[in-house]
């Protein structure tokens, strides 16, 4: 298909996507091509789609808020891998599409015939990008989790306080950061085939992933030859609420202590440099924390944002969706109705990509996708009666 955009239009007019993958690292990276325009065609299973479309509390017109939150703007059809006649259709719509994503369990796609190897040999111009837990480290078939590779990349061990336990971070980070960079690979990869290559496999790991996103921490400990403190920031408390505050050089310091009216701090030997400020942060931090909880929050910030440090009021999830306004879109959902979702994070000045589309509904788009493969109605309704496909008339 073509994958040049006419002037002015969105990004990616005219590339197909087949997304083959489930949960949140694909689909994420689906759902950035979508907003760039591409047509992302998500293959579901009959009767029980991405198991996150059941992942709830919440949901929003029988549909969870996980399944809501990464799947705008794609098209989706219910096909039975499983089935022999279900395959061939994939098949067929893998090798007369742009891109392939997957993220089966390792050696999954190879058994069910929808592997690079598979797809290459009828289109060689496909780029075929494999999502992965732990890349082709042994062993080759270990499932990845967010949750495990957030355990095993080190980014727990340097998330929290120094004396608690290892920390979680709060959204499933790893997977979100193994999207992007699996969009950012499929990007390349289509430039180089359009330069007058041929299609690729790509693949992305999580763990990969989340060791690059160590950025300097993991330098710190590869220069270092040990293991690297916890990063020197915490918020503080302010007498209503919690703030963040970033004086993360010597200058800003000594801004932020005359800001806190407490300008000998910043000519105490204990604390007049950074490194001096990381060894003696015992005895620096309840001196900060017994200043910030004298003021509300909201009057820390105004006062240190004019003093020239940097500075953020700690804020729930809603309250920063509806302060950053307009952080969200509303889209018309063929089960929820209005709906409200986080809004794209992509901003063009002269092309235009399209306003979102709601997330389908399992098996939404069945019958136009596979018209578009030559499938007539009469052979539609016999693999639908027979469990191979299904739709879902809106």
């Amino acid at each position: 298909m073509p994958s040049s955009p006419e002037s002015g239009g969105a990004p990616l007019d005219g590339v197909r996507v087949v997304d083959l993958s489930r949960v949140l690292a694909g689909p994420y990276a689906t759902m950035l091509l979508a907003d760039l325009g591409a047509d992302v065609v998500k293959v579901e299973r009959p009767g029980e789609g991405d198991e996150t479309r059941s992942w709830g509390p919440p949901h929003a017109g029988g549909e969870a808020a996980y399944f809501l939150a990464v799947n705008r703007g794609k098209r989706s059809v219910a096909v039975d891998l499983k089935h022999p006649e279900g395959l061939a259709l994939a098949l067929e719509l893998s090798a007369a599409a742009d891109v392939v994503i997957e993220n089966f369990r390792p050696g999954a796609a190879a058994r069910l015939g929808l592997d690079a190897a598979a797809i290459h040999a009828r289109n060689s111009r496909v780029v075929y990008c494999s999502i992965t837990g732990f890349g082709r480290r042994e062993p080759h078939d270990r499932p990845g989790y967010d949750f495990i590779v957030q355990a095993e990349s080190g980014l727990m061990a340097i998330t929290g306080e120094p004396d608690a336990p290892p920390t979680k971070i709060g959204v499933a980070l790893v997977d979100v950061l193994t999207g992007l960079n699996a969009a950012v690979a499929i990007l390349a990869a289509l430039r180089r085939r359009d330069l007058g290559g041929t299609g690729e496999r790509i693949e992305i790991s999580l763990l990969d992933s989340a060791l690059a996103a160590l950025v300097n921490v993991a330098q710190n400990a590869l220069v270092m030859g040990e293991e690297p403190p916890l990063v020197p920031y915490q918020p503080f408390a302010a007498s209503d609420g919690w703030i963040a505050v970033a004086a993360a050089n010597d200058s800003l310091f000594a801004r932020l202590c005359e800001a806190l009216a407490r300008p000998e701090l910043a000519t105490d030997k204990r604390f007049a440099t950074n490194a001096a400020r990381v060894l003696h942060r015992d005895a620096l931090l309840p001196l900060l924390e017994e200043t910030f909880a004298t003021r509300p929050a909201d009057d820390w910030v105004a006062t240190l944002d004019a003093a020239g440090v940097p500075v953020g009021k700690i804020r729930g999830v809603l309250d920063a969706l509806r302060t950053a306004a307009p952080a969200t879109v509303r889209v018309n959902h063929p089960a929820a109705g209005e709906l409200e979702l986080v809004a794209p994070p992509l901003s063009f000045e002269s092309s235009a990509p399209p306003a979102p589309a709601p997330p389908p509904l399992l098996g939404q788009h069945t019958r136009e996708v596979l018209a578009e493969l030559g499938v007539d109605d009469a052979r539609l309704a016999a693999l639908e009666e027979a469990g191979v496909v299904a739709t879902a008339e809106t």
